[in-house]
């Protein structure tokens, strides 16, 4: 009998991380980069490499990011928090450049998860208002 999938090493979906490490820390970096590595084994995806940006000044990091991205076509690019993306005109830039892409932005912290809005929910059948 063939052993189950989940016996097997299987690959999960590629995808690369990235870090904006301006003035942080050496732990500091470890700490988020053993983040991403976490949250890829939690999820079931390959982590392809991450990717440093260790100056506010210059974007090679992420460049050499997107040239990977266009390369490889991974399923998305993991980020510790949406601050990592960068200032807010710089982050809405990667934001596009990614989308545009065609890759996924998946983040460790920060995502909101979707809440039901109770002014368009409509009350279950046989209940009353008051």
């Amino acid at each position: 009998m063939e052993p189950l999938t989940e016996q097997r090493n299987v690959t999960g979906p590629i995808v690369f991380g990235f870090l904006r490490l301006v003035g942080v820390s050496a732990s500091r970096q470890q700490a988020l980069a053993k983040t991403i590595t976490d949250y890829c084994r939690r999820h079931e995806l390959t982590l392809g490499g991450v990717y440093m940006e260790r100056c506010a000044a210059t974007s090679g990091a992420f460049v050499g990011m997107l040239d990977a991205v266009a390369a490889t076509r991974p399923y998305g690019v993991v980020f510790p928090a949406p601050s990592h993306l960068g200032p807010r005109a710089i982050a809405a830039d990667r934001r596009q450049r990614l989308h545009e892409a065609g890759t996924e932005i998946l983040l460790v912290r920060g995502a909101r998860p979707a809440v039901a809005d109770e002014s368009t929910s409509t009350p279950a059948s046989g209940s009353t208002t008051p």
